[in-house]
């Protein structure tokens, strides 16, 4: 026969597996609805397509039938935030491609200042209404990038186009705004002077 004492005690066992439960099935779907949120995120801010799995789209690229029939012309422009510390330019103005044609275009960088910068490039497709159709496989884009003082650097971007791309659609541009990611150039600057002081101190 239970006691009144061990009755509460199973009666509280049951609360709280009950607020456990629902605490993880609340973490669940918080985590679940972040996969879309980000994806939303790379596509439509950074002009990053993903596959389901939250990586590039690079798969079935060699099942893509060119479209041969179809030229679409893209092209290519460039624009930094701060003229003193950064030269940023495409190496070609324009390129003529057939829709499911894998093609690489280059970006030229180069670091003015005297000092390390960590930069970032941000992506945009224009018309808007050509950015779902607009991938990238290979971009400097995608990672930031560590330049030493005076560094000049060309980097690749590799694409297609879809050939679901409306026909109307003749035109793209793909453009990068350029800028010195402060966060991370302050980060590297201070494990380089923390290195730095490290050496001095065993040399000492």
């Amino acid at each position: 026969m239970s006691t009144p004492q061990s009755s509460n005690s199973g009666h509280e066992n049951r609360r709280l597996l009950g607020k456990v439960a629902l605490v993880t099935a609340g973490a669940f779907a918080f985590c679940f609805t972040l996969v879309p949120l980000y994806r939303i995120a790379c596509e439509q801010v950074f002009g990053i397509r993903m596959n389901d799995n939250g990586a590039v789209g690079v798969e079935g690229i060699g099942a893509l039938e060119v479209d041969l029939s179809r030229t679409v012309k893209v092209q290519f422009d460039a624009s930094i935030h701060n003229e003193r510390e950064w030269r940023f330019v495409p190496d070609q103005v324009e390129m003529d491609v057939h829709p499911g044609q894998v093609l690489e275009a280059w970006y030229t960088a180069t670091n003015l200042t005297g000092d390390t910068l960590v930069a970032q490039a941000v992506p945009d497709v224009a018309p808007k209404r050509g950015l779902p159709y607009f991938n990238k496989t290979e971009c400097f884009c995608f990672t930031e990038q560590l330049f030493e003082p005076g560094e000049i650097r060309r980097m690749p971007v590799r694409f297609f186009i879809s050939p679901d791309l409306p026909d109307e659609v003749r035109t793209l541009t793909l453009s990068y705004a350029f800028y010195n990611n402060e966060h991370a150039t302050r980060r590297e600057q201070a494990r380089m002077a923390d290195a730095t002081g490290s050496i001095d101190a065993t040399r000492g």
